[in-house]
């Protein structure tokens, strides 16, 4: 049976560098900020920290919480009859719980933990949409307080701690992979 590997954290966990490894070992991605940012470009608005929390927020409060899983089931669906999907960026409880429901027990939970300390100089110092601490601080207290994102975290199947290099997470997200098969 195919599944489905939802990637969860706080921003500047890891979640993208997870992300990516799954995809060199042929899993099809899901990218639930996607939604976001292709929702920022249809309204020519600038891709901005406030903007996209402005978009994140706005069709949660249009849609329901689990809006982002609502939009992208029928695209996770289809690659699911393909193979392996790994999902990047399921945020809320609610949108857990919707696909945990409709995907018929193929969802996994992989939860990237790190320190605030941490993510917070990943932030910084990435090269796309960089955040500086204060940002990082006000879109985590915004996505705990207003998206349900503590939820798929608490809830996780399997944890992996972020607080060494790239290669050291690398190293563990490959052995988690190679338990998968």
């Amino acid at each position: 049976m195919n599944r489905v590997v939802a990637v969860v954290g706080m921003c500047g966990s890891g979640k993208s560098v997870a992300t990516d490894l799954f995809v060199a070992n042929n899993w099809e991605k899901v990218y639930f900020g996607g939604v976001t940012l292709d929702t920022l470009k249809e309204r020519d608005m600038e891709i901005t920290p406030d903007n996209e929390r402005t978009i994140r927020e706005e069709l949660r409060e249009k849609y329901g919480q689990a809006a982002y899983a609502v939009k992208l089931l029928p695209k996770i669906k289809e690659l699911l009859l393909a193979g392996n999907v790994v999902a990047d960026g399921l945020y809320s409880w609610s949108e857990y719980k919707y696909l945990q429901e409709n995907l018929e027990g193929a969802l996994t939970i992989l939860c990237i933990i790190s320190d605030r300390k941490s993510r917070y100089g990943r932030l910084e110092n990435r090269p796309v949409r960089p955040l500086s601490a204060g940002e990082a601080t006000g879109r985590d207290i915004a996505e705990i307080e207003n998206l349900e994102k503590g939820g798929p975290i608490a809830i996780a199947d399997h944890y992996i701690v972020n607080n060494g290099t790239k290669e050291d997470l690398e190293s563990q997200v490959m052995e988690y992979i190679r338990s998968l098969d």
